[in-house]
């Protein structure tokens, strides 16, 4: 009996552990949190852990409780730069007018910023817009009051007079837009500049190398639902936007969704566009005081090996 009990208990020791992807809520992922809740994933392979912020997933990773995360690309170089080697296996989106910035009724230009407050999430892609902000206003950072205000508050601050500006993206921008809010700059202004991606540490590359592609796949079925039956696929997704279906659609405007085939020209080789853009990128962050050092070690930054080939699916 000792030995048949020994004999279950190595057999249940040797039961790999799922992967754990920490995520928040942000269209350009909600493919992913499709494929859950259509079965297109399953539990024992992959858990979703849902975070209020990348800077959240981010803490779950550096403490052992997730082995990849969400975020964009700048949170990324940041997590580089404080030793959390990550690899980015997928692209989810690009931004080309999605992350915006908004101000109350009565201010019509970014050079009426000055002395206003405005609402930013400082650890995220906000203190980033917000610095290309004020650079095309001519104004200094030091000229406007920061209020940090993290992305689950952002309506709520707006309502409750806290804010006389905020920088946030969908599907809030789209909701205080259609109060009022005015739109003085966006993510179209410039292009090519935040991604947001999927990224892991570099063990779970191997450790869940199945687990990992299953992910990256089912992604793209998500997408490519998405782009065939928009409004079905919008209205599978509404309960976790807390939006009508029709209002989902357009929490996906203003990002660009690459597929497969784009994934792999972004994220391949070791001058891959993703290397391009971050080099870039980190220079940019030097001088908005995100980054203290542009000299990241960007070797191993992304790896288009978990992208499927479209005749693969």
């Amino acid at each position: 009996m000792l030995g048949l009990s020994g004999l279950i208990t190595g057999c249940q020791r040797a039961v790999a552990a799922p992967l754990r992807i920490a995520s928040h809520l942000w269209p350009g992922y909600e493919f992913m949190f499709l494929a859950q809740r259509e079965g297109w994933i399953s539990a024992q392979d992959t858990v979703l852990v849902e975070t209020g912020a990348s800077s959240e997933s981010l803490q779950l990773l550096a403490t052992g409780k997730a082995d990849g995360v969400t975020l964009s690309l700048d949170e990324l170089l940041r997590a580089r730069e404080r030793g959390l080697s990550l690899v980015t296996v997928l692209v989810f989106d690009i931004s080309m007018g999605a992350d915006v910035l908004l101000a109350k009724p009565g201010i019509d230009t970014l050079a009426q910023l000055k002395g206003k407050r405005i609402g930013v999430e400082h650890s995220g892609v906000g203190a980033l817009l917000l610095y290309r902000a004020l650079l095309d206003a001519a104004l200094r950072l030091d000229e406007v009051k920061t209020v940090e205000v993290t992305f689950e508050r952002h309506f709520q601050a707006w309502q409750s007079g806290e804010l006389d500006a905020l920088i946030t993206f969908e599907p809030v921008a789209g909701r205080l837009q259609a109060l009022g809010a005015r739109r003085l700059f966006d993510s179209s202004w410039i292009p090519d500049t935040i991604f947001d991606v999927l990224a892991v540490m570099p063990a779970t590359l191997d450790r869940h190398r199945d687990a990992l592609q299953r992910l990256v796949k089912a992604h793209f079925r998500g997408l490519r639902n998405f782009r065939k039956n928009p409004h079905d696929t919008a209205f599978r997704m509404a309960q976790r936007f807390k939006l009508p279906p029709k209002e989902v659609i357009g929490a996906f405007r203003g990002l660009e969704l690459p597929n497969e085939s784009r994934n792999r020209k972004l994220l391949h080789g070791e001058r891959s566009v993703i290397v391009k853009v971050s080099m870039e990128l980190c220079d940019i962050m030097v001088q908005a005081g995100l980054l203290k050092n542009m000299q990241i070690d960007l070797s191993m930054l992304a790896s288009a090996d978990f992208i499927p080939r479209e005749d693969m699916r």
